[in-house]
C-alpha cells in the first residue's frame, strides 16, 4: 500500500507539473521567440509525447489509487475525467489538428479567416479547454494529497 501511495503522489505531481510546464512556460516561450510556423512545428513534434506522458501518469495514478482502496471517490472520478479528456485530445483532436496543419501552407501568411485556419482554431480551442480542465483537476488532486 505504501508503494501504491508513493506512485500515486509521484504520478499526480509529475503529470500536473508536466502539463503546467508545457502549457504555461514552454509553449508561450516558443511562440514568443520563434515564428508561428516554427513554434507550431516544434509543439506539433512534442504533442504525441506530451499526451503519452499524461496518459501514462494518469493510468499509474488511477491504478495506484484503486490499489490504495481509499473510500474517497472524488479523486477516482477526477482521474477518470482527466484521462478521458487527455485521451480525447490524444486520439481525436491532435490527429485532426495535425492533418489540418499539413494542409495550411503557413500560419504566418494564411489569413485567420481562411476556412482551414478557422477549423484549426476551433480544434485548438477545444484542446486548450480540455487541457485547462486537466490542469485544474491535477491541481485539485495535489491539494487533496
Amino acid at each position: 500500500m505504501q508503494i501504491a501511495a508513493l506512485l500515486y503522489r509521484l504520478s499526480i505531481t509529475f503529470w500536473t507539473g508536466g502539463i503546467t510546464l508545457f502549457t504555461f512556460i514552454l509553449t508561450p516561450v516558443l511562440f514568443k521567440t520563434l515564428s508561428r510556423d516554427h513554434a507550431g512545428q516544434i509543439v506539433g513534434i512534442l504533442f504525441p509525447g506530451y499526451f503519452r506522458w499524461g496518459l501514462a501518469c494518469g493510468a499509474i495514478a488511477l491504478i495506484s489509487r484503486l490499489i490504495m482502496r481509499s473510500s474517497a471517490l472524488a479523486p477516482v472520478i477526477l482521474l477518470v475525467v482527466m484521462l478521458a479528456l487527455t485521451s480525447f485530445q490524444a486520439f481525436s483532436i491532435e490527429p485532426r489538428a495535425a492533418a489540418l496543419k499539413q494542409q495550411i501552407p503557413s500560419f504566418d501568411t494564411t489569413p485567420r479567416d481562411h476556412p482551414l485556419r478557422k477549423e484549426f482554431s476551433k480544434l485548438h480551442g477545444i484542446s486548450a479547454s480540455c487541457n485547462l480542465v486537466v490542469v485544474a483537476g491535477g491541481i485539485a488532486l495535489v491539494v487533496m494529497l
